[in-house]
């Protein structure tokens, strides 16, 4: 039975599916499922959530769009019947609360861990600081797949939790070290725990690194800056966030970061286009690093 027969076969038994959950039926290039069901007429995949900037150094210009094109139909898309929309919007809906609440609950475990180790710290230590938080959280695209973490290889559930801790100049050397400490402990306890299995990345820096990294004028600065775009404010001192805020805004950051993103869905739309034309293996020749998911890592290092 060729491929699309028993997709076909394979939603008409089950209902409408997942990516990730269509693909455990096959062997094959999951690459190529998806494109079976992008091309067939009698198949529809349904997508939910944004797409998004990420900054690879294997690609010229940096420039990639999140999820990955793999990544976006394992986890973020539904294939049902071209015939049946009611079932697949269905099934859509419940991916789109699904990936609210894992966000939601990442959030929220971040807001506890933050405000739990700041307890600890001297009365006023709060307005010091600003605690930032970034990637796929901020666009509601949190997921929960499980994959090993970077430096202990230890199993997480998917996402991570992805903190900027920016402090004021004139309190750097009382506070930094310790909250470095402190976030430390925090990371190394949620992997070890049985019960969380979840991952902490975070960066502290000073309001004069930032100044630094708005130059964005290298990859590492670039990444620095993206990643501040995005962010949304976390805990600590509102004020402060706002500053970096506006310092963004002064720097021209946003409109560098929308042009970057604009380069990036043209590369997108390109690379699809070929998946889906009649030499799908040049596709994966020529932009392979298009399709697979990359760790925006550089600033958390």
């Amino acid at each position: 039975m060729d491929t699309e027969k028993r997709i076909i076969e394979i939603i008409k038994e089950k209902g409408p599916l997942i990516g990730s959950d269509l693909i455990s039926h096959f062997k094959k290039d999951p690459l190529m499922v998806l494109r079976t069901c992008k091309l067939s007429p009698t198949l529809k995949v349904q997508t939910i959530g944004t797409r998004y900037l990420r900054l690879d150094r294997r690609i010229e210009g940096y420039a990639r769009l999140s999820p990955s094109i793999m990544r976006e139909f394992l986890t973020y898309s539904v294939i049902g019947l071209a015939d049946d929309p009611a079932l697949l919007i269905e099934k859509a809906d419940f991916l789109i609360g699904r990936i609210e609440k894992i966000s939601r609950g990442k959030r929220d475990l971040a807001y506890n861990i933050v405000s739990s180790l700041m307890s600890r710290f001297e009365y006023g230590t709060k307005e010091k600081a600003c605690f930032i938080i970034t990637g796929d959280i901020v666009f509601n695209m949190a997921h929960d797949v499980p994959r090993p973490e970077r430096s202990t290889r230890k199993v997480v559930q998917g996402s991570d939790m992805d903190i900027v801790v920016i402090v004021k100049d004139d309190h750097a050397d009382s506070i930094m070290d310790r909250l470095d400490h402190e976030i430390y402990k925090e990371k190394c306890n949620l992997l070890i725990s049985p019960y969380t299995k979840e991952e902490i990345d975070y960066i502290v820096k000073t309001v004069s690194k930032v100044k630094e990294q708005l130059k964005f004028d290298t990859f590492k600065h670039m990444v620095a800056c993206k990643i501040l775009d995005e962010g949304r404010f976390l805990f600590g001192n509102e004020e402060l966030f706002n500053r970096i805020k506006q310092m963004l805004i002064e720097e021209g950051i946003g409109d560098k970061i929308r042009e970057m993103e604009n380069k990036a869905l043209g590369f997108r739309q390109r690379a699809e286009e070929k998946l889906l034309g009649d030499n799908p293996e040049q596709a994966l020749h020529d932009d392979e690093f298009l399709f697979y998911p990359v760790e925006e890592s550089e600033e958390f290092e």
